[in-house]
């Protein structure tokens, strides 16, 4: 229940000693300033690395070609590894676990795009329909590349935002020709990559980057994803598949360098598990910094108890029971301790706030105090002002009246 004179006598002990309670709350409100900066700056590190790895599938593999550094049934390490179009259609047809499989050829050479008289050199991606889930693509306009592109080699290309600005300008791209080292290829869709770098780009159907560029059946990488398989799970499959591999070209199971393998399901959650210690890190360090705070109001409680010890023996004397006792400086220290905990608790969440509009770079990016981090805080302040008045608060409850009235 509220008790309107039990805070008036709170504000007036809190009055008498304005400079030895600021120093103490200070020390509260910054241990708890600091916490919430601290994890929201580890929350600004998670989400610039996440954005990294969104930029690609989370749940995806990626396998490419090496050289031998083993020997093997009497073949010589040093053997390159070469891909070719009969490992993507064993690989799809064995593994029914995988899914969004590509695979992907690069053109090199002449990487020339024209429309008219616009020209631009940008790279020129050569891939199955399975990398627009790979790539996280997000389609503005059309389509992206589809089986029957694959089946019938078709003339077909899907450009970014970027590239279509670039050489179309105003100009409505969808069905339009562009010209790829001279060869015109119609624009069937127009996309957006979350990565900068992925935008300066152009796909087109990998059965026609080999009729037309490469006159093979080569490819240089392949990649897919795993569905909901979890890290354990990925790293089977990654084996089973590299084992396939091994046997198809005829390498050591061992060898390392003969073919490289990027799970990226594995290395997210390596960096989940490590913000997890992270956060757990910043927390011991915050509740250190606020128990050298608590140590501060404990205390300030002694001394306020120590100050009013005749006034508590009066009390107590006139019918006051020891639970009204330790109530009153249990109450005095959470109001103390909460007050400027919670003055912490605004001035960092204002602070993330102010600063995380301006903070967007690629590895640290929205630094934020979400609301299970206040929630968190606040109980920790309640707790702390309990733990901080407990003792102050026995040592007042055991005064006996007549000591306390022949105290000076």
């Amino acid at each position: 229940m509220f008790d309107i004179d039990k805070w008036q006598e709170i504000y007036s002990t809190i009055k008498k000693n304005k400079l030895r309670t600021f120093l103490t709350g200070f020390s509260v409100a910054w241990g708890i300033f600091m916490l919430i900066i601290l994890l929201g700056s580890g929350r600004g590190l998670e989400n610039g690395i996440k954005k990294q790895f969104e930029q690609d599938a989370t749940n995806s593999i990626w396998i490419y070609q090496g050289q031998t550094s083993m020997p093997f049934k009497g073949l010589k390490p040093g053997r390159r590894i070469q891909f070719t179009n009969e490992d993507y259609d064993i690989t799809k047809r064995d593994n029914v676990k995988i899914e969004n499989l590509s695979a992907r050829l690069n053109v090199w050479r002449q990487r020339i795009l024209s429309y008219k008289n616009e020209y631009g050199n940008y790279d020129i991606i050569s891939v199955h329909p399975g990398t627009k889930a790979l790539e996280n693509i997000k389609v503005l306009e059309g389509r992206f590349l589809n089986d029957i592109d694959i089946k019938e080699s078709r003339k077909v290309v899907a450009v970014s935002l970027v590239v279509k600005n670039a050489l179309f300008k105003d100009e409505e791209a969808l069905g339009n020709y562009l010209k790829i080292n001279n060869i015109p290829f119609k624009v069937i869709g127009l996309f957006e990559d979350g990565s900068e770098r992925d935008n300066q780009r152009v796909y087109i159907p990998v059965s026609s980057a080999q009729k037309i560029f490469t006159g093979g059946v080569e490819i240089n990488n392949l990649a897919f994803t795993a569905g909901n398989a979890s890290a354990e799970e990925s790293i089977e499959l990654e084996n089973e598949i590299k084992n396939q591999f091994a046997n198809r070209h005829k390498f050591d199971k061992e060898d390392q360098r003969a073919v490289f393998v990027n799970n990226n399901i594995e290395e997210y959650k390596k960096f989940l598990n490590l913000f997890a210690g992270i956060r757990m890190f910043v927390w011991i360090i915050g509740i250190g910094t606020i128990i050298a705070g608590i140590v501060g109001v404990s205390n300030i409680m002694l001394i306020v108890v120590k100050e009013r010890t005749k006034e508590i023996g009066i009390r107590k004397a006139i019918g006051a029971t020891p639970n009204s006792i330790i109530g009153l400086i249990l109450l005095e220290s959470v109001a103390i301790t909460a007050f400027a905990g919670y003055i912490g608790l605004v001035l960092g969440v204002g602070l993330l706030e102010l600063i995380s509009p301006y903070v967007q770079s690629d590895f640290f990016r929205n630094p934020e105090a979400d609301f299970r981090i206040a929630v968190s805080a606040t109980l920790l302040l309640i707790i702390s002002g309990t733990i901080a008045g407990f003792v102050p608060a026995r040592k007042a409850a055991s005064i006996k009246p007549v000591e306390a009235l022949r105290d000076e």
